[in-house]
Formats: C-alpha cells, sequence, structure tokens
C-alpha cells in the first residue's frame, strides 16, 4: 500500500511533464489502460491465443528490445507448447517490438501499482517472467511470487552507483531482490553487486553480456547494402557515423565535419538521434548549419546522384541504427559526451568500424573497458580529441582498419552469452519440467 501511495503521489507531481510531452511531442498517448489498470482478461487472452501458458519477457526501451528476437527464437524451440509475449515501457520501444515480434505479441507493461501487475500476470497466466537487464518493481516482482512465478533476470548490469543507491534503501528494497529466482550477470562484478543488494549467492550467474552475441559479424547484409545503395556510398567515402547521440552532440559533430572536410572532402556524416522528438530540431540544425539534410523517413528511394560533401544524412526513424553503424568506416557512440552514460558500443565494433565514445560511459563501463583494453576502441575526451580521432582514420587508414579488427576479434572472444543464458533459465527443459513438478 506505501508504495502504491508513493508511486501516485510521484505521477501527481510529473503530470505536468507529463501532459507537456503529451502534447508537444506526443509521448505517454498510447497505452493508458494498459499501464495504469493492466491487461484485460479480452486482450490477455488474444496474447496467450491456444497456448496453455505464457512466458513474458519484458524491456525497457529499444536498447533491451534488440536483445531479444535471439531469446524468442531459442526459447520458442525448448517451449513450443507456451505463448511467448513481450512488454515494453515506452512508445520506441513498443514500435520496435511489434516490428520484431507482431502486434499481436506486443503490449505496453504495467505500472508498478498492485492491482495492474496483478492482473497482468493473472490474466495472462503467467509461468514466468524475465526481465532484460533490470526493470527493478517490488509490486510486480512481488505479485509473481505470490503467484507461484519465478522472475528471472537476464544480461543483468548494476552499476556501482546503483547498487549503492538501492542499498540506501535496503529494507525497502532487500526483499525484492531476494524474490528473484535467477540473475544472469554480464560480468563478476556485477554478480557480487546483486549479491550485496539481496539476490542469494546460488541465484547468480555469469552469462556474458547478450550484446556481444547480438553484435553485427559482417558488414556483408542486405540490410547494409541497401542503405549504403540508398545513401549513394561509393569506394571513395570516408563514412562517419554519430549514433545515439543526444542534445548537443549533433552540433559538436557539425562542426568537426566542418573543419575535417576542408582538407578530406571524401568526408561523409550520418546523424542517428536517440529520441524521436528531436528529430525536426537536429534537421533545422542541419540546416542552420549551412549542409543540406536528408531525412531518411521522406526519402524512401535510393540517391539519384552520388552522395554530396554538404548532404548530411539525418536518420530519423527507429530500430535501423544497427544497419547504418555498417555503412560508416568511422564510428562515435552517442549519450556519452554528456550525463546520460552512452550507448551500446558493441554494434560499430561487431561491423569492424573504428570505434570512440567520450568520457562518460558509466552504463557500458565494462564493454568500454575491454574494447579499450584491447585497442578495440578510442575514449576521446572532448571536441578537440574527437577530432583529432576523426583526423587519424582519415589520414592512415591502415591504423584506422587495424582498430576496427581489434574490435572484431573482441566482441567474437566473448561471444556465447545466449547459450549460458538459455542455460541458466532452464525453461522447458527437463531440468525445469521437473522443478514444476516438484513444487
Amino acid at each position: 500500500m506505501f508504495l502504491n501511495l508513493l508511486y501516485a503521489t510521484a505521477l501527481v507531481m510529473l503530470s505536468p511533464v507529463v501532459l507537456y510531452r503529451m502534447i508537444r511531442h506526443g509521448r505517454y498517448r498510447r497505452g493508458g489502460s494498459q499501464k495504469l489498470f493492466g491487461l484485460s482478461r479480452h486482450h490477455a487472452a488474444q496474447l496467450r491465443g491456444d497456448h496453455g501458458r505464457v512466458i513474458w519477457l519484458h524491456a525497457v526501451s529499444v536498447g533491451e528490445v534488440n536483445l531479444l528476437p535471439e531469446l524468442v527464437k531459442r526459447l520458442a524451440v525448448r517451449s513450443p507448447d507456451a505463448a511467448i509475449v513481450i512488454s515494453s515501457s515506452t512508445d520506441t520501444g513498443y514500435d520496435l517490438a511489434v516490428k520484431h515480434f507482431g502486434a499481436d505479441r506486443v503490449f505496453f507493461c504495467p505500472l508498478d501499482f498492485t492491482w495492474a501487475v496483478s492482473r497482468t500476470l493473472r490474466n495472462l497466466q503467467c509461468s514466468h517472467l524475465v526481465l532484460a537487464e533490470l526493470e527493478l518493481w517490488p509490486n510486480l516482482i512481488a505479485a509473481a511470487e505470490r503467484l507461484g512465478c519465478p522472475v528471472a533476470v537476464v544480461n543483468g548490469r548494476l552499476s556501482e552507483r546503483s547498487a549503492a543507491g538501492y542499498q540506501k534503501f535496503a529494507r525497502l528494497l532487500t526483499p525484492t531482490f531476494a524474490r528473484l529466482s535467477m540473475v544472469g550477470c554480464q560480468d563478476v562484478v556485477t554478480a557480487k553487486r546483486f549479491v550485496d543488494c539481496g539476490v542469494e549467492r546460488t541465484r547468480t550467474r555469469v552469462t556474458g553480456s547478450l550484446k556481444f552475441d547480438n553484435a553485427p559479424r559482417s558488414r556483408e547484409t542486405t540490410e547494409v547494402a541497401s542503405r549504403m545503395n540508398w545513401a549513394g556510398v561509393d569506394a571513395w567515402h570516408r563514412v562517419w557515423c554519430f549514433g545515439s547521440t543526444q542534445s548537443g552532440e549533433e552540433a559538436l559533430a557539425i562542426r568537426v565535419f566542418h573543419r575535417c572536410r576542408q582538407e578530406h572532402p571524401e568526408l561523409r556524416l550520418i546523424l542517428v538521434p536517440r529520441h524521436p522528438e528531436r528529430f525536426d530540431s537536429v534537421a533545422d540544425l542541419i540546416v542552420a548549419n549551412g549542409d543540406r539534410v536528408v531525412r531518411r523517413s521522406r526519402n524512401d528511394s535510393q540517391f539519384d546522384d552520388q552522395w554530396e560533401s554538404d548532404e548530411v544524412i539525418l536518420v530519423d526513424t527507429i530500430g535501423e541504427l544497427k544497419h547504418w553503424w555498417g555503412v560508416a568506416q568511422i564510428a562515435t557512440v552517442g549519450g556519452s559526451f554528456g550525463d546520460r552514460g552512452g550507448q551500446n558500443m558493441l554494434e560499430p565494433a561487431g561491423y569492424g568500424c573504428a570505434v570512440s565514445f567520450g568520457p562518460n560511459t558509466k552504463n557500458f563501463d565494462t564493454i568500454a573497458g575491454r574494447l579499450l583494453d584491447g585497442g578495440g576502441a578510442v575514449r576521446v575526451a572532448d571536441e578537440d580529441e574527437l577530432e583529432q580521432f576523426v583526423r587519424r582514420c582519415l589520414d592512415d587508414i591502415p591504423a584506422a582498419d587495424d582498430l576496427g579488427r581489434n574490435a572484431q576479434s573482441i566482441v567474437d572472444e566473448h561471444r556465447g552469452a545466449y547459450d549460458r543464458t538459455i542455460d541458466m533459465l532452464g525453461i522447458g527443459d527437463s531440468r525445469s519440467q521437473s522443478k514444476r513438478r516438484a513444487a
């Protein structure tokens, strides 16, 4: 009851912000009933179909959703009698999940009110709940335990700062961690943090990061080829992709691009903002700086002519960044020059790009550290160092290619997390069947 009151108070306090974003950016308009009241019996029945039980996978947004297709594929093989349904908390995550799995398998995750999460679990007849990375919702996890539905975390990550924050509220949150049936962690340090927060040691496994397995293996795909043709890329071009950008990073990229192309007219720039509500403002920024903007969403056919030096491609669509990294030889991962804490740098690494990122990668510290230690990426402190990095990649192409090859080798070395994760979950195999019978 206390948590419900706390959530309701927070919702009321944030309502002006929510209302503004609904009106200004069109966010939070969909799925209101599912979020506030949970899944109805009718909608849950549609998701469940003819299956006798349901495996519910939750991924908060785009990055987590992108981890699920391979996991869903493997779970479907091991549990053909189960419906596998996917929830997300954001509009972009929901849309990407629909793109991957179809609208008949996707719903908006209920807010962590007791009535909403209990109703969803009951109506789904959920047999397993799997959380991607970590979505710590005490009411949801407690309701699942009451209904006999084990809750597992896959690709678990828990930063030092987050773990310290959770431990400050140990009386409230330790029972939630203790209820987790299994946690697949990205590394040993993360596993220890989960234990320190209350997970039983025997319920943790070091499975590695699914992002290594999910990273591309080759540029020789139809998805990459179609984007290269669309953009008019040829062998003369050197393409720099700055992806998952947050406010301020696009302006930084444009300034560096303008200075570098004076000596290197072969340089081309692709910008991929993280949030859809910023697409229009980034397009305006490109034009204001004297370039022509080519918007992916408004140009569905390939260029009639070659990509010109004053054209900047703006990828203003969802779920495409993974393939655009493959168009580039030089990559800068956004969200790392401000306070966001970085984004996934393994996708450009998998393609063998010369990878760089800014000083703040707190959300991907382990992955960033492995790439840096293995000579597969470069951390730059500011705009000047970023310009130096781009210039080196243009002046010394063999060295840039070596950086990319190192990145690919590191990615390949750490693959195998999906196998370990599926083994940890034990859903659908003889172990899980015997556990259910014993229960």
